[in-house]
């Protein structure tokens, strides 16, 4: 099984659009709405800068650094896990069953965000994004996107049956899809009106109890 992890296993509780609202208002750029922010969370966030502003291409290497020392002093703190994934996550444990994360932030911080919150001993893999932000696809290091990132963790997890993807955005189901795997979108988390039925979600849940029982039913089939 692979998990998302912001809007999926931790709400961030404002802990990245606060962050990257900090960061663009200390170097002079326009901060956009809480809607606009909110939409950056999931995808990578590199993209996500670049995609808001034409200056931020110039100055994004500093807009990152700022963003992560406010996240790493505030940020993180605000997350809490959603209600009934931590009992989810234990059941699925207890049953043996391999659980792993595929997530955009960088794979170090990833792992710093798990221990925070106490969810970290549940996983035997994490995988994320490069670490450093700044790469350009031309770089060594660098990962295209959720597609890739899902590819190296799917390797990683097999085992008996496919594995599936949990997430709340369409990068999930989209990344899932590539890599001829389904996806369970939840809706608790920062998608848009209609976005995962859009992209292709196999089944979404609305509560963790709901996404228990859509995992057993396929666990059964195995």
């Amino acid at each position: 099984m692979l998990f998302d992890l912001d809007g999926t296993l931790v709400d961030p509780a404002g802990g990245i659009s606060g962050g990257i609202a900090h960061a663009l208002h200390e170097m002079g750029l326009p901060v956009p709405g809480e809607s606009v922010l909110a939409a950056m969370v999931g995808p990578k966030l590199s993209d996500a800068l670049l995609d808001l502003t034409d200056a931020a291409a110039v100055q994004l290497p500093e807009l990152i650094r700022r963003y992560r020392r406010w996240y790493a002093l505030k940020g993180i703190a605000m997350g809490r896990v959603y209600p009934g994934v931590r009992e989810v996550l234990k059941d699925l444990q207890d049953r043996g069953i391999a659980l792993g994360v595929a997530t955009q932030k960088p794979q170090a911080l990833a792992g710093t965000v798990l221990r925070a919150h106490g969810l970290a001993g549940y996983f035997s893999e994490v995988f994320g994004s490069a670490d450093d932000e700044t790469l350009r696809p031309s770089d060594p290091g660098y990962r295209s996107g959720k597609s890739e990132i899902i590819a190296s963790a799917a390797r990683a997890m097999s085992g008996p049956g496919q594995p599936v993807m949990v997430g709340d955005r369409a990068q999930d189901v989209l990344g899932a899809r590539a890599n001829g795997l389904d996806c369970i979108g939840v809706k608790w988390g920062f998608s848009l009106r209609g976005e995962l039925e859009t992209a292709g979600a196999a089944v979404i849940v609305v509560d963790a109890p709901a996404l228990l029982t859509e995992l057993n039913r396929r666990l059964a089939r195995i």
